[in-house]
């Protein structure tokens, strides 16, 4: 039986490389070798280039800053390459600084979440790809075992020292990823003017942070309110809105009619999910114990789905089967040969599939597994606002 044997986080933003790999492995490896999806697009919304995070496991940045350049696209900007590494050396310092005042009682890794990347354009700013690139080390690719190792090691070393006197950790942290990341610059040029990541942030990129919100579903928790989003890479205990899993795919839809794209995180570790087929479904199976030989036919086209329910997406989440594995991008709206419609999303894994970065998502699929969406306050439908007071 195919059985989740590993709790995930992120893209697979906490495991270690060795998993990471593994995990893609498998994810590469659920399809069969004749699909049969045919898809007509309905709702196509511009995006930039697909990128790829290679080792890395910070998808969340990846996705969030991709939803950024869309935002600014949406905003009749031209968009910015922004770079996904200077938000995510912000949430490493972040984590530091929580992990030492809770005396090493927390999980460090490379897993946040989407608002993670607001919070960071907000405080921190952000910077073009060209100002600070991942080819100043490793050869673009961040070996996430070997960062996180040295790390955890120099906060630890801190934490266990009966005589600090002084916070040296914040050097001893900020020189290790100016090692391992590339020096951070205080002021870069871009189109022949100099910038700070503060005013890049407010002058080039231009979008308000706190225009965006994010939703989740937990049946066991009382609709329509804030909620501390219990996932382990929530590692700043950011709230989000809780609403009836049906209400997810209506915000996506509402928001997708009306040119808005959304932030997806989302569990893509399931035998149903395929990004060498690029679809993601739910198979009317026992989705526990799915066989070998109902994994070969789950990808030869559409067939029924599951019928999902709120028992059924609770039970995902708290048997840890549906865990926060991934942040990706919400771009499209599509349908297959049958008429069924599906959410285009893009993914940071390079152009690797048939749909050369991209798949499609069933609305069953984003009901069950999603963990959190995250959207412009004025691409929610005006019934839900009013119940948010937003």
């Amino acid at each position: 039986m195919i059985r989740k044997s590993i709790v995930l986080a992120g893209m697979f933003c906490s495991l270690s490389l060795f998993a990471q790999e593994e995990l893609i492995k498998k994810v590469i490896n659920n399809a069969s070798l004749n699909s049969k999806f045919e898809f007509k697009e309905l709702i196509n919304l511009e995006s930039t280039s697909v990128k790829s995070q290679g080792k890395a496991g910070t998808c969340w940045s990846y996705s969030g800053n991709s939803f950024i350049e869309s935002e600014m696209i949406r905003m009749g900007k031209k968009p910015v390459d922004v770079a996904e590494i200077f938000t995510a050396r912000q949430v490493y310092l972040g984590k530091a600084r929580n992990y030492i005042l809770f005396g090493g009682n927390m999980g460090l890794g490379d897993g946040a979440e989407l608002h993670d990347v607001m919070n960071i354009l907000r405080d921190k700013g952000a910077m073009p790809q060209q100002a600070y690139t991942l080819e100043d080390y490793g050869k673009g690719e961040v070996k996430s075992d070997e960062l996180q190792k040295r790390f955890k090691e120099i906060l630890d070393e801190y934490i266990k020292n009966p005589n600090n006197n002084s916070a040296t950790w914040v050097t001893d942290i900020n020189n290790y990823l100016d090692e391992k990341l590339g020096k951070l610059p205080t002021h870069f040029d871009y189109m022949g003017k100099s910038y700070t990541p503060q005013t890049f942030a407010k002058e080039v990129i231009g979008i308000n942070p706190n225009n965006y919100v994010e939703f989740s579903s937990y049946k066991d928790r009382g609709y329509y309110q804030k909620i501390v989003q219990p996932v382990s890479d929530n590692w700043s205990y950011d709230q989000l809105y809780n609403v009836p899993m049906k209400e997810l795919t209506n915000i996506v839809d509402y928001a997708l009619s009306k040119g808005y794209t959304i932030g997806w995180a989302t569990d893509v570790s399931e035998p149903y999910f395929s990004w060498k087929n690029g679809v993601a479904q739910v198979p009317n199976l026992d989705l526990y114990n799915i066989t070998p030989e109902e994994q070969k036919t789950i990808f030869d086209g559409p067939s029924q789905e599951k019928e999902i329910t709120e028992d059924l997406r609770l039970d995902g989440l708290y048997t840890m089967n549906t865990t926060d594995d991934h942040g990706m991008h919400i771009v499209g709206l599509a349908k297959d040969q049958n008429g069924k419609e599906y959410y285009k999303v893009k993914n940071s894994w390079g152009e690797t599939n048939d749909y050369k970065g991209y798949l499609y998502v069933t609305k069953a699929y984003v009901q069950l597994k999603t963990t959190a969406i995250m959207i412009h306050k004025n691409a929610i439908p005006k019934l839900l606002k009013n119940k948010f007071h937003i």
